[in-house]
Order: structure tokens, then sequence, then C-alpha cells
């Protein structure tokens, strides 16, 4: 009779291959079932990555692409701690973070890596904002000797609320820091070693060369705008400053004014027809004086045409029209058109005046018309010849 089968016997577990001492630390990764929502924190943990393929070989390129893609085009950086001389503050523009993060491994780092705990998010209409209350900056020293220094302070950071979602601020207060080194090297007796382990390579975990070019900072911030005028125009140096400096003197001295500007208004000004039409819709019964003329053509003697002794019948022997050659006394070449146009319409006192002393004096067949030069006779004296 065939025997039991065999039992089925259980793979035996692989070893675990140990890492290779050249391999790096891995920065911590972004939990598990977040990635399809993008998250403030996960940008943080794409520039772990990005700064994970930097290589020795990294130029001024692959940092301005760095920057690029993570930093807004007016984004700035601000750095805030206390040192042995006082509290320190310093901000660097959006031109000068490439250059930033640049310095932190040309001062012996070799990793570099944020860790965010116990963060909060608040969204705005432009932007979210991050405020991480436990945030770690870790770097890796190689020199003098292996030191994986932590940096640990509070980290307040804006995204552009978009597709991009690129930090427009940074804030990164520094509270304390510690610098931790292999047992291998306590283990050594010598005492040079040992005194030299006891003395930090760092302040507040950033080296001397990074503190060298914040303090640097503060002098080419302001000096963006001279560099950038020289880059663009050519001009020399000293010609970029005192061109800014006489543009900054104009504002100081005239600043812009920002009150509304009401538009000009265009005034019209009456034509001697339409004057001569208001004249007549208010006169009817008057005679209406010669409308149409140009006021440079006006002349400085006025001929007054009188009406007809019969309207609408025959003329006889009789029937004349009256001329009468006055005066005009409101005549000025360079007065104002309104006088003129009273005296072209009829409507001046002097003209009425003729035309009432016309009326009592007819004009006579063959005689002479009343000079313009000479002195006109007053009514009383007229009546009494």
């Amino acid at each position: 009779m065939p025997g039991p089968p065999p039992q089925m016997q259980p793979p035996m577990p692989q070893p675990m291959m140990p890492p290779h001492p050249g391999m790096r630390e891995m920065p911590p990764q972004p939990p598990p079932g977040r990635h399809l929502y993008m998250q403030p924190d996960i940008r943080i943990y794409e520039m772990n990555r990005r700064l994970q393929q930097r290589s020795e070989e990294s130029d001024n390129l692959w940092w301005d692409v760095f920057a690029r893609e993570f930093f807004e085009d007016d984004a700035t950086l601000t750095l805030s701690f206390v040192l042995d001389d006082g509290p320190k503050r310093y901000t660097v523009g959006r031109t000068l973070i490439p250059r930033f993060f640049r310095t932190i491994f040309e001062g012996g780092v070799t990793d570099l890596y944020f860790t965010l705990k116990n963060f909060k998010e608040s969204f705005q209409h432009t932007f979210i904002t991050l405020d991480v209350e436990n945030a770690t900056m870790t770097t890796h020293h190689g020199n003098p000797m292996f030191t994986k220094v932590c940096t640990e302070g509070r980290l307040l950071l804006d995204f552009t609320n978009d597709d991009l979602m690129r930090i427009k601020s940074w804030h990164f207060a520094i509270r304390q820091h510690r610098e931790l080194i292999p047992r291998s090297v306590i283990a050594m007796q010598d005492p040079a070693m040992i005194e030299q382990l006891t003395k930090n390579i760092t302040r507040l975990g950033l080296t001397n060369h990074t503190l060298n070019y914040l303090r640097l900072c503060v002098i080419l911030e302001p000096m963006q705008e001279l560099m950038s005028r020289h880059k663009a125009y050519g001009i020399p140096p000293r010609d970029c400053l005192k061109t800014t400096l006489f543009q900054k003197w104009q504002q100081m001295v005239a600043p812009p004014d920002n009150r509304p500007q009401q538009p000009k208004r265009r005034k019209r000004k009456a034509s001697a027809g339409a004057a001569g039409g208001k004249a007549d819709a208010s006169n009817k019964k008057r005679s209406p004086g010669p409308q149409g003329f140009p006021v440079a053509q006006v002349p400085g003697e006025v001929m007054i045409v009188g009406e007809p002794t019969l309207m609408g019948g025959e003329f006889g022997d009789e029937d004349e029209r009256l001329i009468t050659r006055l005066e005009n006394s409101q005549f000025d070449a360079s007065g104002a058109p309104i006088e003129k146009d009273k005296a072209m319409n009829g409507n001046s006192p002097e003209v009425w005046k003729g035309k009432k002393e016309a009326k009592r004096e007819p004009a006579q067949p063959g005689a002479d018309l009343t000079s313009a030069n000479e002195p006109r006779p007053s009514p009383a004296v007229a009546a009494s010849s």
C-alpha cells in the first residue's frame, strides 16, 4: 500500500542583504495612499528627492532649474535665529535662492533633506499655508569626519494655489541643533581627536560658508536693481548707480499724484449765425441785421435797409427803401464776439437810435447822407430846424 503523501515543507526565508556602505541615507518618504492628492507636504518630499539627485558636477544651471521648479518668481526665503551676538534675521530674494542652497553643499554638506512633523494646513483664496511646528533640517557632513547635524525649528511655508504649487514664502525659525557622531570615533583614545570632537562644526546647524553668504546677501539684495540694469542695458556700474539714485531722488522729491484726473471739457463757441437766429426768434417784429458774416469781416460801418412802405403792394414813385448809414461804435477788432454779434443783428442801442432818427427825418431825393465821421444832431435840434 502506498504510504501517506509527503508533507510540503515551508520555504526557507532568504537572508537580508546588508546595505552597501557607500549608499546614502534615504530621506523620509510620504505616507502611502496620499500621492493621488496634491498636498503641501508632498512638495517638500519632492524637493528632498530632487536634492538627492544632485551631483558634484551640478552647475548654476542645475540650481536655477531647481529653484524655478519649487519657488515662485517673487519668492523670498527667510532664516531667523539667535547667535551669541544677538538675534539674526536674513531674507534672501528669488534671484539669490539658488546660490543659498548651493552654499550649503559648498560648506562640506553631502546630503540635505527636511522632515515635517505636527503640521497644519490652511487654504486661502490665492495661496496655501503650511505651518510646521516641528521641522528638522538634516545635513550630513563628511569633513573633518562624518557628522549628522539635525537643525530643529518652526517652518512656515506659503504655496501658490495652482497646479504648479510653488513656494512663495519660506520662513525657518531655528530653535536648536544637534551634532551626532559615530560611536566608533569616540572609542579612539587620541587626545587630539577627542579635543577636536568637543568643538561644533556648525553654528545652529549652519556652516560658516552659509553664514558668510547670508551676511553678503544683506549687501547684495539691495543691489539687485543695479545688477539687473547693468545686465539689461550694458551700462557701467557707476552709471547704473547714478541713474538709480537719480530716480529714487525724483520719487522722494516729487511723489506721483494718485488723484484721478478729471476729463477736460471742450467749450463750443457760438457762431454768428446761431446768435442771429436767437435774436430773430425773440424779436420777430424787429428788422434783422446781416447774418452769416464772419467776425473778422465785420466792417466799422453798418448799412441799415428799412422796410418798404407798402408790404405786398406795387411800388410807386413815393414808395422807396430808406437807407441809413450809421457808425458802429460797438465794433472792436479784438473785442468779444458777443458785442459784434449784437451789432450785426441790429440789437445795439445805436442802431435803434438811428432807426428812430431815420423815421423822423426821411431822406429827400438828392439829399446827402450823414457822414460816419460827423457828429449826429440830437432829435431836439433836428425838430427845431
